[in-house]
């Protein structure tokens, strides 16, 4: 049986030491790998051993091995708001979580500093001018009004601490350029390669009005979505929702819809498990697995948000989580009144999502060219194991194989997916699942 657990390893390069992951079984992943010269062949390390172990250096770029054997230059710094336990493919997946109550309390501790710097630092100032550098009055007088808020409430907190009300908070572990911090705890400075890397992701762009005029050509060729008034008033309102809050933050935009995006897999399961525990229903198994297939594609895409810094801001998490709580329980009330109807708006969400990367990989292709692709994103579309990419695919019985050289290839495949989300859930939709299960049993399994 091969390991598919991805091996961390050490070139040697000259005088730097870039950390190499490579997929599982060498000899099979790297066919070519004993034809490397002495200076290319990796040297290998237990997955266990921690950077400081290996001799890391901070400020160093990873290589990926994929399964072709072909090296996968990766981003070199992972901008998440999370680190450790809280990022996939590290040393502690897999691991078993801890108490509840014990999480629950030290995210509150976390999450609290965050807001309370949030006010402190103004966050907020600088997402509003960029979503409008030249606001009208309104905008202006909205402006004013948030300004006076914040400055408000960030008297209020340093009174409070004064008072020794509230703990002392240490303003310098934000969200500072050129830092990496698991929860309110700065980890390291990342150095000149990465601040680079974050300007140049600041200045990827969005505008709604052209995503808008995207989703009314599409309709207008024949790619309308079919739902009911009221299904599609609701959708209309989530969307202005969308523009108004993610105005011109692309990545802010994804992540924030990477997260809701796995709800309605994550209800549709939990609706089927209450039919077959209750007796009622047992021939949706496969379709089972097909949704859990889409969630964990939808989880790798928020990964891949959350590694560009897409989850840094406490107001964005907080919009962003409750947002998904809401839409589960929503879903879990239609799928029971309604699978088709569940169905149909996810379907309107996928569609939309797919017009939102269009529009975004045209608006930015040459700086999305510029970026090497993050470590989360090799690991899912060149690793080893393609079973679970495969499985939510129902309509495409070629494997795809996403080239991944660069930022753009990664939004690329991302946009491949969502349009085989649209595919898979119109034919549930239209019950049309059945048969194309049937003609995928007899395909071989890419594991």
């Amino acid at each position: 049986m091969l390991n598919l657990r991805p091996t961390v390893v050490r070139l040697a390069l000259g005088s730097r030491n870039p950390p190499l992951y490579v997929c599982g079984a060498v000899k099979q992943a790297m066919p070519n790998y004993r034809q490397l010269s002495p200076a290319r062949q990796p040297l290998f390390a237990p997955p266990s051993m921690d950077d400081e172990e290996l001799g890391s250096d901070d400020e160093e770029c990873a290589v990926y091995v994929g399964r072709d054997g072909k090296f996968v230059e990766v981003m070199c710094c992972d901008y998440g708001y999370r680190a450790g336990s809280g990022r996939m493919y590290n040393t502690d997946s897999g691991t078993i979580p801890m108490s509840g109550v014990q999480m629950a309390v030290e995210n509150f501790v976390d999450e609290l500093a965050c807001l309370r710097r949030s006010f402190r630092k103004d966050d907020y100032g600088p997402v509003a001018a960029k979503a409008a550098p030249h606001p009208g009055i309104v905008r202006q007088g909205f402006n004013l009004l948030g300004r006076g808020l914040t400055r408000l409430v960030a008297a209020a907190d340093r009174s409070l601490e004064w008072l020794h009300l509230l703990p002392k908070l240490d303003e310098e572990a934000g969200q500072l350029p050129g830092t990496v911090r698991q929860g309110n705890v700065v980890k390291r400075s990342v150095g000149e390669e990465c601040a680079e890397i974050r300007q140049r992701l600041s200045r990827l762009i969005l505008s709604n009005h052209a995503v808008s005029e995207r989703e009314r050509v599409r309709e207008a060729i024949g790619g309308k979505v079919e739902a009911p008034w009221y299904v599609r008033g609701v959708y209309n309102i989530l969307c202005l929702l969308i523009d108004v809050l993610f105005e011109n933050r692309p990545i802010q935009r994804f992540w924030f819809l990477e997260t809701v995006a796995r709800m309605p897999y994550f209800s549709y399961i939990s609706c089927l498990h209450l039919y077959e525990s209750l007796g009622w229903w047992r021939a949706a198994a496969e379709l089972r697995k097909i949704h859990f297939a889409e969630e964990w594609n939808e989880l790798h895409h928020l990964q891949i948000m959350e590694s560009l810094g897409g989850d840094q801001l406490w107001f964005d998490r907080f919009v962003g989580y409750h947002s998904a709580i809401v839409y589960y329980w929503v879903l879990v009330l239609l799928y029971v009144a309604s699978p088709s109807l569940a169905y149909t708006f996810s379907e309107l969400l996928e569609a939309h999502a797919v017009d939102t990367y269009g529009e975004f990989l045209d608006a930015n292709e040459p700086l999305l060219k510029s970026l090497a692709p993050p470590l989360v994103a090799a690991e899912y579309y060149r690793s080893c194991d393609l079973y679970l990419f495969d499985e939510f695919q129902t309509s495409n019985v070629t494997p795809r194989n996403p080239p991944l050289e660069n930022l753009y290839d990664v939004f690329c495949a991302i946009k491949e997916d969502e349009g085989e989300h649209v595919k898979t859930m119109h034919a549930c939709v239209d019950s049309s699942l059945v048969a194309g299960l049937a003609a995928r049993k007899d395909l071989p399994r890419r594991v």
